[in-house]
C-alpha cells in the first residue's frame, strides 16, 4: 500500500509539473509583440526600491525582481526579457501598446480599467504620510486628530487625493500638483506641510528627494475602504492576461511573492501606525 501511494504522489507530481511546463508553453508562445520574447515597461526613470540604480535588467528592486520572477513562471528566461520604458500617463491611455505588460505602481482603479487591463494585484500597499523633519521636531505626533489642520499637497491624478479627503478630512483644500515631483518642490519650498504616497514611495522621497524628509507614520491598507493595490498594465484585452495572473496565483501560493516583498521592501517594517 505505501509503495502504490509513493507511486500515485510521484505521478501527480509528475502531472502537476507536466502541467506547468504546458502553461509555460503555452504563455511564451503566440501572445507576445515579439514570438519568444517578453517585452516589459517601467518607468523612465524607474525609482528605489521599486528598481535599483534605474537598472530593470539587474533584476534588483521590488518591481524588477517580480517581473523576472513572473517571466520565469510564464516560460521566459532572463535572456528572453526585453526592457522599454514609457511615462506613467502614456502608460495608462488607450490603444495599442509597445509593450506585453508595465509594471509602474499603477493603482487599480475603475477608471483606468475602461481602457486597459490590469493583471491581478502584486502589492497592496500602506499610506504614508510624508512631512519635514523640523515638523516631527516640532513636536507634530503620527495621530489623526493631529493631521487635520496640517497644508496638505496630492498629486490631483492618483489615488492620494481621494485618500486624503477620505482618511484625513482636512481643514482647507489640498493643494493639487501633476507630478510626485512637484509636489516635492512644494514641501522643500514650505507650501504645504504635508502629503501622502504608497509607502515605499515616501520611503524613497524622504530619504533622496526632499532635504530633511521624514515619514511621519502610516495607513495600513486595512485602513480604507479600497486599500491601494498595484498591478501591471496590459493592452484592453491582451490574451497575455490570462497567464500573467496565474503567473502571480502561482507565486502567492507558493511564497514567493511574499519572499520578494520582504527582500526589497522591509523597510516599510519601522514607520509608526498612525493612530
Amino acid at each position: 500500500m505505501l509503495k502504490s501511494l509513493s507511486i500515485a504522489l510521484l505521478t501527480g507530481g509528475m502531472l502537476a509539473m507536466a502541467s506547468s511546463a504546458y502553461a509555460a508553453n503555452a504563455c511564451s508562445t503566440g501572445k507576445t509583440l515579439t514570438d519568444g520574447t517578453l517585452t516589459i515597461a517601467t518607468g523612465n526613470p524607474a525609482y528605489y526600491p521599486w528598481v535599483i540604480d534605474d537598472k530593470p535588467e539587474a533584476g534588483k528592486g521590488f518591481e524588477a525582481a517580480v517581473a523576472y520572477a513572473l517571466a520565469a513562471k510564464m516560460g521566459f528566461d532572463k535572456g528572453a526579457v526585453k526592457w522599454t520604458r514609457t511615462s506613467f500617463d502614456e502608460a495608462i491611455q488607450p490603444g495599442a501598446k509597445d509593450f506585453d505588460f508595465n509594471m509602474q505602481q499603477f493603482s487599480i482603479t475603475e477608471d483606468r480599467d475602461k481602457v486597459v487591463d490590469f493583471s491581478a494585484p502584486y502589492y497592496s500597499s500602506a499610506m504614508a504620510v510624508l512631512v519635514l523633519m523640523k515638523s516631527i521636531e516640532d513636536g507634530l505626533k503620527p495621530e489623526l486628530s493631529a493631521l487635520k489642520d496640517l497644508k496638505w499637497g496630492a498629486v490631483a491624478t492618483t489615488t492620494a487625493l481621494p485618500a486624503v479627503m477620505g482618511l484625513i478630512k482636512p481643514a482647507s483644500d489640498p493643494l493639487l500638483y501633476d507630478d510626485t515631483a512637484n509636489v516635492a518642490e512644494a514641501m522643500k519650498a514650505n507650501q504645504i506641510d504635508a502629503a501622502l504616497f504608497d509607502l515605499p514611495t515616501a520611503l524613497y522621497l524622504s530619504a533622496v528627494v526632499v532635504d530633511g524628509g521624514a515619514l511621519l507614520g502610516q495607513f495600513p491598507a486595512d485602513r480604507t475602504d479600497k486599500p491601494d493595490q498595484f498591478g501591471a498594465i496590459l493592452a484592453e484585452g491582451n490574451p497575455l492576461k490570462e497567464c500573467v495572473d496565474a503567473a502571480l496565483a502561482e507565486m502567492k501560493a507558493d511564497g514567493s511573492l511574499a519572499k520578494i516583498e520582504a527582500e526589497w521592501l522591509q523597510e516599510a517594517t519601522g514607520v509608526p501606525l498612525i493612530k
